[in-house]
């Protein structure tokens, strides 16, 4: 048979018991014949737990030394994982990221895998070992211990997969696959049997927390097939792959939220190129992401530029922007936090005119103020007030016929 990557995240391997249930799903893989390789998150929210006694010691804690705590909650959940294996008959080999061969840049807390080296990885499959490495880790060039940020046990998953050659890549959760949203905010979602990378990798860059965005984008660029299924019930999951031959039915297949948004606007910078090229660089080299961008005239010789970034970096980029004043020439900067990003997202988009009209009537119909907007092919993102977030969810969700029963129709 076939080699198959199974990854288990932190709600999976909470308790010793729920590692147990998870040693008895791997085992039923081995015994239909495959070969392999799980990759594991830290214990339920033993990272959480890490993080807090960081914070006892230091208000602003060292990255290197962070990642060096923090790397020891996925060896716990190999260590024991393991032995729930080897309990059960199968013969189990723990791998740290290092040991796996995993390698990343130099950046500390988010570091991007550059190559694995499969060697040690392969000379256990052939010992016909079951190998259980640590998630969200590596090595850097210099052989310090790296971490992959948030989502990181996602990305280790399918990077193993491309990398072995696997047939598929598991990932195992608390949730049954991918809905159309997130049925906390909107209870009439639904599940998808399938959906496309492209698809799923906006709909992880704009908040479906299913998914890491990094592990879908592996997934999409190596043609690995994925699978999202739930850790505790037997149910069929939502396939993630290439969108040859999907239905197209709706144009819209999800709807997806971020709560922690915030927007800045950079007001009066000398109307020049060279000045956009100047700030974005500068959020950049401090490794700041900016997402939505919007710029119009000031007057004949300037330009306001407003952008949205991710809320806990507000104030980073912030300081950033005003510590160059004198450089980027511009003259104020306001903030706006307390915003939430709300999109649609459907590859049926690109052939079907009225989309965007639909989402700002809906969403105007409701009372809710758009802030900023952003448009792909096969998306719309509405950055509106944190507090409108849950009605606009469900409203777009309604509009776009995207409620359980309705679906069922279409389906029918």
């Amino acid at each position: 048979m076939g080699l198959v990557v199974q990854k288990f995240g932190g709600t999976s391997v909470g308790s010793v018991e729920k590692i147990k249930k998870v040693a008895e799903r791997i085992a039923r893989t081995r015994a239909e014949g495959h070969s392999v390789v799980v990759t594991v998150s830290a214990m339920g929210k033993s990272t959480d737990e890490l993080v807090a006694l960081a914070e006892e010691i230091s208000d602003r804690p060292a990255q290197r030394e962070m990642d060096v705590l923090l790397t020891t909650g996925e060896q716990v959940s190999i260590a024991l994982l393991s032995m729930a294996l080897m309990e059960k008959g199968a013969k189990a080999h723990p791998m740290t990221g290092w040991q796996a061969g995993i390698k990343t840049d130099p950046i500390h807390g988010k570091a991007r895998i550059e190559h694995i080296d499969t060697a040690n990885l392969r000379k256990s499959l052939d010992r016909g070992e079951v190998v259980v490495v640590a998630g969200f880790q590596g090595v850097s060039p210099d052989g310090e211990i790296t971490t992959l940020g948030r989502g990181g046990s996602d990305t280790t998953a399918v990077a193993l997969a491309a990398a072995l050659e696997a047939d598929r890549c598991e990932i195992y959760t608390d949730v049954t696959g991918v809905f159309t949203a997130d049925p906390r905010m909107a209870p009439k979602a639904g599940k998808l049997s399938e959906i496309s990378y492209e698809e799923m990798l906006e709909l992880a860059n704009l908040g479906a927390g299913v998914l890491h965005p990094r592990s879908v984008e592996c997934a999409m660029t190596h043609g690995v097939p994925l699978v999202v299924r739930s850790s505790f019930v037997e149910e069929e999951g939502t396939w993630v792959k290439e969108a040859e031959g999907m239905e197209e039915e709706l144009n819209v297949r999800g709807v997806a939220h971020d709560l922690e948004v915030a927007r800045m606007k950079v007001v009066g910078l000398p109307n020049r190129t060279e000045s956009l090229t100047l700030l974005f660089n500068k959020l950049a080299d401090a490794s700041i992401n900016v997402d939505m961008i919007v710029t119009s005239e000031h007057d004949d010789e300037r330009i306001d530029v407003a952008f949205s970034v991710h809320e806990n970096e507000w104030e980073q980029a912030s300081q950033v922007i005003q510590d160059h004043q004198e450089e980027l020439d511009y003259l104020r900067v306001l903030s706006e936090t307390g915003l939430a990003k709300v999109s649609v997202v459907g590859a049926g988009m690109v052939t079907n005119p009225g989309v965007a009209a639909k989402t700002f009537t809906s969403l105007s119909e409701a009372g809710i103020r758009i802030k900023m907007v952003s448009t792909s092919e096969i998306k719309i993102s509405c950055v509106i007030a944190k507090e409108e977030a849950v009605k606009a969810v469900q409203e777009l969700h309604t509009v776009f016929g995207l409620d359980v029963e309705e679906l069922a129709t279409v389906g029918s």
